[in-house]
C-alpha cells in the first residue's frame, strides 16, 4: 500500500511514484540474468505503464501498481547475480505465476476501462472486489519470494563461510542496493526547535541498532523528535528506503492487527499474519529502523492483547538487524531499550516554536512569558500560537484571552486541541482500571471543561477516524472518580503533592502509592525534587473549576490546616518538625488564596493564614501574596488583627521596618479597642524592637517599658524577660551601655537554664553586643559562646547566623580579621532561607574588606547586598549600603591618586 504521504499528495504525487517505480523495474529487467524474470518484469512494466495512463491514475490503482512493483523488487533481489540453476524451484514456479498474473491484471484493467461512465458506476463494487482479490494473488508471490530469498541468503552465507569469505551476508548490500516495498516514513517536521542535541543521541543510538524509546507526556514532541531522526542525514544513508514508521492509535490495539500492520508497513507482504513466524524471514533479512509511534494505544499493560503485543515489541527488539524506536506516554516498554531523556525545552526554543507558527507579531516579552506560563510544552505552545493565527490576535489580545480562558484558548479552528491529548491518557484501560472494585462509578468529573468533555460534540476533538468508529464517545460516560479526583489535587497545587505525604492526605484511599506510581507510568504526572506534579497545560486543563465541589480536595486541605495549627516553640519538639513548610510553603499559600477568595469571611480559613505566616517567620521569611487580602479585611474582622501582626513580622524579618511598623501600629489600635493587653503587650515589644531598628531609641524605650509594666501586673516572668531583653538592646543602641548591661542581667536571672533556652541565648547574644560596645572582650567572647552552645545544640539557624555575626563585628573590632572572616563565613552557611541575613553578612565582609584596604572586593560585596535589601524593600539597611558604597568609592580614587585614604567604618 502507498504511505500515507504519498496518499495525500495528489494526481501528480500518484503518477510520480509510479514513474519512480517504472524505472527501477526497467533496471532490473535489463540487469537481469534470468530469462523467466525478465518475462515477469516485462509484464510488470506493462502493467504500471496502464496504470500510469490518467483513466487508471487513481488511488485503488495505483496502490495495486506499488505492490506489484514491490514483488518486482523481491524478485530482483533474489534473482541479482544468479544463474537460472541458482533459483529455487518453488521461486520459479513463483516467476511464472507472477507473470500470469500481472498479464491477466493488465488484460482486465484495460477491459474497465472501456466501459461507459454509468457501467462504471454499476459495477463500482465489484471492481474493489477484483482489485482486492489482485491484491491477495500478489502478496502470496511476494511471501513466496521473500521466504526463498531468506533461505537462498543463508545459504550464500553458509557457502561463503566453507569457502573461507567471510561467513555473513553482504547486508549493505542487501538494504542499500535496493528499494523495499513498504510504506515511507511521513516527511520530517518543518523545525524541530532545541532538540539538536537529543536527536544526536538517537542516531547514534540507531546506528548501532540500539532499540530507543521516547517516553513522555503527550505533546512534548516525541513525534518531531522521531520524525526528525527518521529523516537524518546519516539514518538515511544508514538504512536508505529501510525506515519505517507506524502510527499505532491509528488501528485497534489488538495482536492480529497488530501484526498485519507491521506486515504492510515493512513490506514484508504477509497477508494476516498469526504471529511473528512468517515475518521473521524478512525481518531478519536486511538492516531497518523502524518507529512505533503512541505505542501506548498497544502496549498499555490492561489492553487486551497486551501481552502478546508487548512480546511481539519485545522480541523486534532483540533483532540484531533493527533499531526499535517507541514513542510512548507509558514506562512499559521492553528493557533493552535505551530510554533518552527527552528535557524541558529551553526558553529560547519554547518562543522559536511559537514565532514559527505565528509569524505578524514580531518578538515580544509577552510571548516569553506565556510559554514560561505553559511550562514549555511543545504542543500547547503550538495551540496558542496556531489559534492566535487563525483569530488574527495581537499578542495583548491574546494575553487578556489567555488570562481569561486559559486551556479553552488551546483549541483551533481544525479541531485540534490539549483537551484531546489529555482525555487520550485519561481513556487508557491503566486508567480506568485505577479504581477500586468496589468504588462506585460516577459521572464525568467536575474540571474545567467538564461540560465540554461531558458533550456529544467532543468527539470532534479525537482526531483519529478509527478510534471514532470504535467509540463514539471517547470521552467516558462514567470515569473513576478516585483516580480523577487524585489528579484534580494534583492539578491544584502548584508544586504538586510531596510523595512523602500520600499517607496522611489520602488516607481513605485503598492503593494511593500504586496509583500515583501509574500516574507517573501514564505520564499525566512526573516526579520532581520529591513533589508528584504535572505539566501547567495538564494541570490547567484538570485543576477543579469548583475548589470547594470538591469532595477530596476540602478533605486536602482540612489536612493541612490541622498541621498548621500546631503551637511553634523553639524549645519544643514540634518546631523542628514545622519545617516542612520549607518546601511546601508555595502550595499552602496557593490553598490558602484560593479559599480565601471563595470565602473571605471563613474564619477557619483565616485562622491558618494566620498559622501560615507564623511558620513562614521562623522557618521561611518572605514576601506573601496574601498581604492585600488580609489588609482588605474589615477592621472589625476576629482575625484581622492577628493576622496583621503576624504580616509585620514578616516585612521586619525581611528587613521592610517601614511596612513592620506600619502594620504594627494598626495592629496596636485594633488590639487596644478590643481591650486585649496580652496582645497589646505583645505588639508593643515588636514596635519598640523595629524603632531600634529605626533608630527610634526613646519612642522604643517608652514601648518596652509599657509593655513591661502589662507583664508585671500579669506577673508573666517569661514575657517580662523577653521584655528586658528588648529594653537591653534599645538601651546599647541609646549608648545607655551601664543600663542595658543591668537589664540583661535581670532578664537572664528571671529565666530558668532548662524550658526557655532560645530566649536564655537571644539574652546572653546581646549581653556580648553590651559588652563588645564597652571594649571588655573577654566578657564579650564568654557570652557569646554560651549562647552559641545553646544555639549549636538546638540548631536554630537563625540565632546562630546572629551570634556568629556578633562574634564577627568582635574581632573585627580587635583588627583581628581573618577570625573575624570565619565568622561572616560561618555566619552565611546559617542565612541559606533567610535573604535579608545573607544580605547583612555581605555588608559586613565588605566593611571587613575596607578596613583590610581590600577595596575593589570591599565594592563588588556592597553592591551585592545592596540589591539584596532592594529586593526585599529593605529601605534603611539600602541607605546605609549606599552610604558605605560612597566611603569605598572615595576610598578608591585616592588609592588611585596614591593617597592613604582615612576609614572609619
Amino acid at each position: 500500500m502507498a504511505s500515507t504521504s504519498q496518499r495525500h499528495d495528489g494526481r501528480d504525487g500518484l503518477s510520480s511514484a509510479l514513474d519512480t517505480d517504472i524505472q527501477v523495474i526497467t533496471r532490473a529487467r535489463d540487469t537481469s540474468g534470468i530469462p523467466p524474470a525478465q518475462d515477469a518484469l516485462d509484464s510488470a512494466g506493462a502493467l504500471l505503464t496502464t496504470i500510469r495512463d490518467p483513466m487508471f491514475n487513481k488511488q485503488e490503482y495505483v496502490d495495486l501498481g506499488r505492490l506489484c512493483a514491490g514483488v518486482c523488487r523481491a524478485l530482483d533481489r533474489g534473482s541479482k547475480g544468479r544463474r537460472l540453476d541458482e533459483v529455487s524451484p518453488l521461486a520459479l514456479e513463483a516467476i511464472g505465476e507472477l507473470t500470469t498474473t500481472v498479464a491477466t491484471i493488465q488484460r482486465e484493467i484495460v477491459k474497465l476501462g472501456k466501459r461507459n461512465a454509468a457501467s462504471q458506476v454499476l459495477h463500482a463494487q465489484s471492481d474493489k472486489d477484483n482489485i482486492a482479490a489482485w491484491s491477495r494473488d500478489l502478496n502470496r508471490i511476494l511471501h513466496i519470494f521473500n521466504t526463498e530469498l531468506s533461505i537462498m541468503l543463508v545459504a550464500d552465507g553458509h557457502r561463503n563461510t566453507s569457502t573461507g569469505q567471510g561467513g555473513a551476508i553482504d547486508q549493505h548490500r542487501t538494504t542499500r542496493a535496493s528499494v523495499s516495498l513498504g510504506e515511507s516514513p511521513p516527511p520530517p517536521p518543518r523545525a524541530c526547535f532545541g532538540r539538536d542535541k537529543l536527536i544526536e543521541e538517537i542516531v547514534g543510538l540507531a546506528e548501532n541498532l540500539e532499540p530507543v524509546a521516547l517516553i513522555g507526556a503527550g505533546g512534548i514532541g516525541k513525534t518531531s523528535i522521531a520524525l526528525a531522526v527518521l529523516h537524518h542525514d546519516r539514518i538515511m544513508d544508514r538504512f536508505g528506503d529501510n525506515r519505517r514508521f507506524i502510527r499505532c492509535d491509528r488501528f485497534p490495539a489488538s495482536y492480529l492487527q497488530f501484526l498485519a500492520r507491521i506486515s504492510q508497513v515493512v513490506g514484508a507482504g504477509v497477508e494476516n499474519p498469526e504471529d511473528l513466524t512468517p515475518l521473521r524471514p524478512f525481518l531478519a533479512s536486511r538492516e531497518m529502523i523502524l518507529f512505533l509511534d503512541n505505542a501506548e494505544s498497544i502496549l498499555d499493560p490492561q489492553g487486551r492483547d497486551s501481552r502478546e503485543i508487548y512480546a511481539a515489541v519485545e522480541e523486534l527488539s532483540r533483532f540484531k538487524n533493527i533499531c526499535l524506536g517507541i514513542t510512548s506516554r507509558i514506562t512499559t516498554v521492553p528493557s533493552y531499550c535505551k530510554r533518552p531523556v527527552v528535557p524541558t525545552l529551553s526558553a529560547e526554543s519554547a518562543c522559536e516554536i511559537f514565532y514559527a507558527n505565528h509569524t505578524n507579531g514580531g518578538r515580544s516579552d509577552i510571548i516569553g512569558d506565556l510559554v514560561r506560563q505553559l511550562d514549555f510544552h511543545a504542543l500547547s505552545i503550538t495551540l496558542l500560537a496556531t489559534t492566535a493565527a487563525e483569530n488574527v490576535w495581537d499578542y495583548d489580545r491574546l494575553a487578556k484571552e489567555w488570562d481569561a480562558r486559559r486551556v479553552q484558548v488551546l483549541q483551533t479552528h481544525h479541531n485540534e486541541s490539549l483537551a484531546a491529548t489529555i482525555e487520550l491518557s485519561l481513556n487508557s484501560p491503566t486508567f480506568r482500571l485505577l479504581i477500586p472494585p468496589s468504588e462506585p462509578l460516577q459521572p464525568v468529573p467536575r474540571s474545567k471543561f467538564h461540560r465540554l468533555a461531558a458533550s456529544s460534540a467532543f468527539s470532534k476533538f479525537i482526531p483519529s477516524p478509527i478510534l471514532r468508529k470504535l467509540d463514539p464517545s471517547p470521552i467516558p460516560r462514567e470515569i473513576p472518580p478516585s483516580a480523577r479526583e487524585l489528579l484534580e489535587v494534583v492539578a491544584f497545587f502548584p508544586q504538586g503533592i510531596d510523595e512523602k505525604n500520600l499517607d496522611w492526605l489520602f488516607p481513605t484511599t485503598p492503593n494511593r502509592k500504586d496509583i500515583f506510581d501509574k500516574f507517573c507510568v501514564l505520564s499525566l504526572t512526573h516526579r520532581n525534587n520529591g513533589f508528584i506534579t504535572m505539566l501547567a497545560p495538564i494541570r490547567d486543563y484538570l485543576c477543579p473549576l469548583d475548589p470547594e465541589s470538591s469532595p477530596l480536595l476540602c478533605a486536602t486541605k482540612d489536612r493541612y490546616f490541622t498541621r498548621l495549627s500546631v503551637h511553634l516553640d523553639p524549645d519544643e519538639p514540634s518546631f523542628r518538625e514545622a519545617e516542612w513548610i520549607k518546601s511546601e510553603d508555595v502550595n499552602v499559600e496557593h490553598l490558602l488564596n484560593v479559599f480565601i477568595s471563595i470565602n473571605p469571611g471563613a474564619w477557619e480559613v483565616w485562622d491558618a493564614c494566620q498559622h501560615f505566616m507564623n511558620h513562614l517567620n521562623w522557618h521561611k521569611p518572605r514576601h506573601t501574596l496574601l498581604g492585600p487580602k488580609i489588609e482588605g479585611l474589615p477592621d472589625g474582622h476576629q482575625s484581622k488583627a492577628r493576622c496583621l501582626f503576624e504580616l509585620s513580622t514578616l516585612f521586619g524579618l525581611i528587613g521592610n521596618r517601614a511596612e513592620e511598623k506600619r502594620l504594627l501600629v494598626h495592629t496596636l489600635t485594633l488590639e487596644r479597642e478590643k481591650g486585649d493587653d496580652v496582645w497589646v503587650a505583645r505588639t508593643l515589644m515588636f514596635l519598640c524592637d523595629v524603632n531600634r531598628r529605626l533608630g527610634l531609641y526613646k519612642e522604643g524605650i517608652q514601648q518596652a517599658e509599657e509593655a513591661l509594666e502589662i507583664y508585671k501586673r500579669r506577673r508573666d516572668m517569661f514575657n517580662q524577660a523577653e521584655c528586658l531583653n528588648q529594653l537591653a538592646s534599645l538601651l546599647l543602641e541609646d549608648k545607655q551601655l551601664d543600663g542595658a548591661e543591668n537589664t540583661a542581667s535581670r532578664a537572664i536571672n528571671l529565666l530558668p537554664e532548662k524550658g526557655q533556652e532560645f530566649l536564655l541565648c537571644g539574652t546572653h547574644r546581646t549581653l556580648g553586643r553590651i559588652y563588645c560596645d564597652k571594649g571588655e572582650k573577654e566578657k564579650a567572647l564568654d557570652q557569646f559562646e554560651t549562647a552559641l552552645r545553646i544555639a549549636s545544640r538546638f540548631n536554630w539557624q537563625s540565632l546562630l547566623f546572629w551570634i556568629h555575626f556578633g562574634m564577627a563585628e568582635l574581632f573585627s573590632s580587635e583588627g583581628e580579621f581573618g577570625t573575624a572572616n570565619t565568622h561572616v563565613q560561618q555566619a552565611k552557611s546559617h542565612a541559606v532561607d533567610d535573604a535579608y541575613n545573607l544580605g547583612c553578612a555581605i555588608e559586613l565582609q565588605a566593611r571587613l574588606r575596607l578596613r583590610q584596604h581590600r577595596l575593589e572586593e570591599a565594592r563588588s560585596e556592597v553592591l551585592a547586598a545592596l540589591e539584596i535589601y532592594e529586593r526585599l524593600g529593605a529601605a534603611k539597611d539600602a541607605g546605609d549600603c549606599r552610604e558605605l558604597l560612597q566611603v569605598i568609592e572615595q576610598a578608591i580614587e585616592l588609592s588611585r591618586a596614591n593617597q592613604i585614604p582615612v576609614l572609619n567604618v
